[in-house]
């Protein structure tokens, strides 16, 4: 009987999904996507502003500054793992084979998106973060493409100095 039961429960678990919403609700948007993006660039200028500081400060400092990039770190890969969920409703939830017929290069530029996602929290590397930014920003572009509205990049207002797709 516990063998049984065992297998059942092995077999049988619940599991939890997450996704955008329980029910096909037509709302989707690359907006979040690229905000991750934007702090994924900011939070790795700002580590390379902490590691450059002095280079041997007094133990005191020291831990502060440990302090400051495994926090900065944090944030990093959260919003590294934001533009994978992101990337992965479009992909799973939005885009459709019509969609992928009309935009051959779709698929390659979602997978890019995630692969350069794990990279960029693997490493502090702004060239992958701004590689990251432009891919999401690439995908941005044909997703209001299929909306039928002409994308548009646009100056952020944001302390990465870099552009943000948005249509009109």
């Amino acid at each position: 009987m516990y063998l049984l039961s065992f297998f059942i429960d092995k077999f049988f678990l619940e599991k939890t999904a997450y996704a955008h919403c329980d029910i096909p609700c037509g709302i989707y948007d690359p907006h979040n996507a690229q905000m991750a993006a934007h702090t994924v660039i900011r939070m790795t200028q700002l580590i390379g502003e902490v590691s450059a500081s002095s280079p041997e400060p007094p133990f005191e400092e020291k831990k502060k500054i440990i302090s400051q990039v495994a926090r900065l770190t944090h944030v990093k890969e959260e919003h590294g793992h934001i533009v994978e969920e992101e990337l992965g409703t479009l992909e799973n939830d939005y885009f459709k084979e019509e969609h992928l017929s009309k935009f051959p290069n779709l698929k390659k530029l979602l997978a890019k998106g995630v692969s350069l996602s794990i990279k960029t929290r693997q490493n502090i590397d702004m060239s992958q973060a701004e590689e990251l930014l432009e891919t999401v920003m690439q995908i941005a572009e044909i997703f209001y493409r299929t909306k039928g509205v002409e994308p548009i990049r646009i100056k952020s207002v944001y302390p990465t100095e870099h552009e943000i797709v948005t249509y009109k």
